[in-house]
This record gives C-alpha cells, structure tokens and sequence, in this order.
C-alpha cells in the first residue's frame, strides 16, 4: 500500500451549472441592486440560500460596515438548521478575510451550506479565489462563473478601481456644434432642460462629481442633486472633488459653504493622474469629470478617461472656451466603443467607452 505522501492526487470532479442555477442566480442579482447607491466603498452583493429550486431566503449588502448579503440571506432563514446541505447562491465570491465585518466563508461553513455558487471572482488580488479554496477544504461544493459577465457589471465601477487603484472616469460635458461649452452674454444655458436632467441623473449615480479649479472661480457651481424626485432620500450627494494646481479656491464658494460642504474635497497642487489615485485611496469608484475644458483635456491628454457621456445642442456660439482643451494627444487619438446616441428634445447624446490608441506619454505637470 502506498504511504498518504505517494498516493495519486484526487481529481476533483468538474463543478457545473445547470439552467436552475442560472435562473437563481437572475434573483439573486435582483436582490444586490436593492443596495445600488448605498454601500461604497462596498460593492453591491445580493444572495439566496435555496434546496432543490426552492428560495429559502434572500438578503442583500446594505451598507458599508453591515453585514454581507451571504450573512443576511442566513440570518433570514426560518430556522438555524434550514441551511443544512442547502445552496447558497452569491454575486460576488464571498469575502474570506475579517474587515469591518467577519469573513463570511467561516460563516457559510457554520451553517453546514453544501454547494455555493458565486458569479464573479473578487478582482483584489488578494483575495482573489480564496474563498473558492476555503470552501473546498471544508467539503463544500463550489461553482463559479454562473451569470459572470451580469455579474461582473454589476460593480464595474468597484472592479476597476480594485484593479486599478483609479475610480472609472466618466467625462460629462454639454457643448455647442462648433465644440464651445461657455455660452455668450444673456444665454446660461447651451443644452436643453431635457438633456440637463438627465446630467442631472448621472450626476446622482455616481461617487464623486469633479470639477477644475476654474470652474469654481468663473461659474461657482453647486454641484448638487437637484429636480429629479421629491422623495426624500432616493438620490444621496456624492462627493465634489475640486482639483487646483494653484489652491487658489475662493471661500466663498458655494461648494465650500453650503449644507454640503462636509462632501467636498479639494485636492492642490498634484497633477490629475496623482489627485485622481487620492480619490481611489478614499474608497471613491467613479468619478464624473464635468469641466471644465481644461480640466477635460488634461483628462483626455494622459489617457485617464474611461467613458464619456457628451450632449450636442443644435446652437453655434463661437468663442474660445473649448470642450476640451489639453495639448492634444499627439501621435495617438482616443476613440469610443460601444457607442450609442439617443435625442433628447433636440440635442443629441452621444455616450460610449473610449478606446485610447498608443502614443507618446506626455510629461505629467
């Protein structure tokens, strides 16, 4: 007989899904969207604990700080034994160290679940598969990939700043067809209503709206969720990050004085590529970048935009204040992908992914 050091390997049997698990896991993607907007730093999760098709409970990441939606779905089963061999279904691969709250595979193990099923890989390189081990060693069936590509959308923004370092960039401008966003004397705005609430919109959906220290000396902006509903509580104010190579913000500023003042910050003194790794250091995943032309050619300059979203109004202006302005990408251009349009009273909405092209990096200043 051989010794336990010579024997062969087991071969582990191949883990699938079948269209149960896929249809399951659609619920328990319903279930992580309940949290959309609530848990950053977090990303959104949604779980359900089920036997043989049958739900047994749901829960969903409501906050950062409380507890796992692995942990809710537990907590909301009927009994303390229901997960007995049961499966547990989950958006993200459960989280396998202790942070603000314990890991939730010891957890999953103390409940006797027999099968977990999690649709996206956490993309922290330090965490990244554990769970998939952890699970195995104490007996526990686990597949992966059901739904991944649902799911990994689910927390793109999250994803991208775990892999990154940098928030998702969105670049936000409305703009004239002969490329001005500053409007002449007696006219304030260039877009229509229809396409400022829809900014609006995207503005209360993301982390952290940014803007130019120029910006803030020329328009004074508010930088707040306004218009969209009257209920209380449905849109949160993201952050407002002022960027200023000089520092010299007037202390007047609305964005430094109003009721939201706690939610600004301004960084000084640092090029983009730098303020914008300080803002994924503080937990922000996104960013909208809504001006001003300087700060968005910077943006387009060092290849640090991921998306644009760009209303064109059907009004020529002139001037010289150019959407985006920069020193050009030289040898290389940016192009979208992706790319969608859609017409909002009479502007057009022009949104999609940007491809950068290689070209020589210009000099961070």
């Amino acid at each position: 007989m051989q010794s336990s050091a010579q024997q062969e390997p087991q071969i582990r049997p191949q883990r699938i899904h079948n269209d149960e698990d896929a249809l399951l896991m659609q619920v328990a993607l319903k279930e992580a969207k309940k949290g959309d907007g609530k848990t950053s730093p977090n990303p959104i999760v949604g779980a359900l604990i089920a036997r043989d098709g049958k739900i047994l409970s749901k829960g969903f990441h409501s906050h950062a700080g409380g507890p796992h939606a692995e942990i809710e779905a537990l907590s909301h089963l009927a009994s303390p034994f229901a997960a007995q061999g049961a499966t547990l279904y989950v958006t993200l691969e459960p989280c396998s160290t202790h942070g603000k709250t314990p890991p939730c595979t010891q957890a999953i193990i103390d409940a006797g679940i027999g099968r977990v099923i999690y649709g996206a890989t956490d993309p922290n390189p330090f965490h990244q598969g554990r769970a998939d081990k952890i699970l195995s060693e104490a007996g526990i069936e686990v597949v992966t990939g059901v739904l991944k590509k649902e799911c990994q959308e689910l927390n793109k923004y999250w994803n991208h700043r775990m892999q990154t370092g940098l928030p998702w960039v969105i670049a936000k401008y409305g703009m004239s067809l002969d490329g001005r966003i500053s409007s002449f004397p007696g006219r304030r705005w260039i877009t229509s209503e229809k396409s400022r609430r829809d900014a609006m919109r995207l503005r209360a959906q993301g982390g952290a709206n940014f803007v130019g220290g120029g910006t803030i000396r020329h328009d004074d902006p508010a930088l707040t969720i306004r218009g969209l509903s009257k209920k209380k509580k449905l849109f949160s104010q993201p952050w407002r990050i002022v960027w200023s190579r000089s520092g010299d913000i007037p202390r007047s500023a609305q964005v430094l004085t109003d009721a939201q003042c706690a939610k600004t910050i301004v960084l000084k003194q640092m090029s983009l590529h730098r303020a914008l790794q300080d803002i994924g250091a503080r937990g922000i995943s996104s960013v909208l970048i809504e001006g001003g032309g300087y700060t968005l050619g910077e943006a387009f300059d060092h290849q640090l935009v991921d998306e644009v979203r760009l209303y064109v109004a059907p009004i020529l202006i002139g001037g010289p204040v150019l959407a985006v302005g920069g020193m050009g990408l030289g040898d290389g251009i940016s192009g979208l992908t992706s790319v969608s349009y859609r017409r909002l009273g009479e502007d057009l909405v022009i949104s999609g992914l940007v491809k950068n092209f290689p070209h020589k990096s210009l000099p961070e200043k």
